[in-house]
């Protein structure tokens, strides 16, 4: 999917069937260790994990937000990307939201955009919904 930018990023569901089309050249994955262990042999490209409970937030905020601006720097530049949580909405479409204020929108035409052009449901919970604006105002 292209975010407001023109920035190509593919967002999906780990526990969701294998997406068509080749294999990303980075992604940054979304969960605790039980979803890392369950996932992390398949990945067989460079890729970084957000320590990310289901329907809460990351536990290193600032950690978290330089692993997503370099995730939108990467694919900036030209390097095929993904995101992606075990269901591949409420975290990863937080994350898409978060992608879609760099590309200059605000926090709520931001969250608007990925549940319009990811999911419905994108940023499951008023804390994930939060989270976007604290990101968008760093």
């Amino acid at each position: 999917m292209a975010l407001p930018d023109g920035v190509e990023i593919r967002g999906r569901g780990l526990g969701r069937p294998w997406p068509e089309g080749p294999a990303p050249d980075f992604g940054l994955y979304l969960g605790g260790a039980k979803l890392r262990r369950k996932h992390d042999h398949r990945l067989d490209w460079e890729h970084e994990w957000i320590r990310w409970p289901d329907f809460l937030l990351p536990t290193d905020w600032a950690g978290a937000r330089r692993q997503i601006v370099a995730l939108h720097g990467r694919a900036a530049a030209g390097e095929d990307v993904e995101v992606a949580c075990h269901g591949g909405v409420g975290r990863t479409g937080t994350v898409l939201s978060c992608l879609a204020t760099l590309s200059g929108l605000t926090a709520d035409e931001a969250v608007a955009w990925a549940r319009a052009n990811h999911h419905q449901r994108s940023v499951e919970t008023p804390w994930q919904r939060r989270w976007v604006g604290w990101f968008a105002r760093q």
